[in-house]
Parts: C-alpha cells; sequence; structure tokens
C-alpha cells in the first residue's frame, strides 16, 4: 500500500523561510556581535563603523519585514535544541 503525505504548499513555504531566516538570524547576531567587538577595540575607522552600522540596520529592518509577511515572530525563528538550550541568545529588544 502507498503511503502518500498530504502537505499543505503554504504550510512548507512557511517552514522553509523560517529555517532560513533563522539562519540568516543566526548570521547577523554573530555578524553583528563581531562588529561591536571591533567597535571597542578601535579596530575601524569612523567611515567603516558607520557603514556596517548602517547595513546591520539595514539587514535586522529586512528580516523584520520578511518575518511579517510570512508570520513569522523572533521567537518562531529561535530553535529549541533540546539539552544545549535555544539556538538564539534571548532578543534585548
Amino acid at each position: 500500500m502507498t503511503r502518500r503525505m498530504e502537505l499543505d504548499q503554504d504550510t512548507v513555504e512557511r517552514d522553509l523561510m523560517r529555517l532560513v531566516l533563522t539562519v540568516i538570524e543566526l548570521l547577523r547576531q554573530l555578524m553583528e556581535r563581531q562588529a561591536l567587538r571591533r567597535v571597542e577595540q578601535g579596530d575601524l575607522s569612523e567611515e567603516q563603523e558607520e557603514r556596517i552600522g548602517l547595513t546591520l540596520m539595514l539587514l535586522a529592518d529586512r528580516m523584520t519585514e520578511l518575518r511579517d509577511r510570512y508570520g513569522l515572530t523572533p521567537d518562531d525563528l529561535n530553535l529549541d535544541l533540546g539539552p544545549l538550550g535555544p539556538l538564539l541568545p534571548p532578543a534585548d529588544r
């Protein structure tokens, strides 16, 4: 007997976007932390600091737009890794 899985296209698309946005959010947070470290160490010129800050703000805004489009919250992107805890640190915002 052949068993077919019934998949709702909208659910599959939303779940795929959830996974993709989770990876992007993880990378965004890592880039933000690295940029803050470099600013604190004085490794960047004022122009570089300005460019990085603007880029991170634009990326955060775009992430918000994409989450809203797919009906996702920041908590939806924070995967539970079981005994390791959540993937992403708590949002300060």
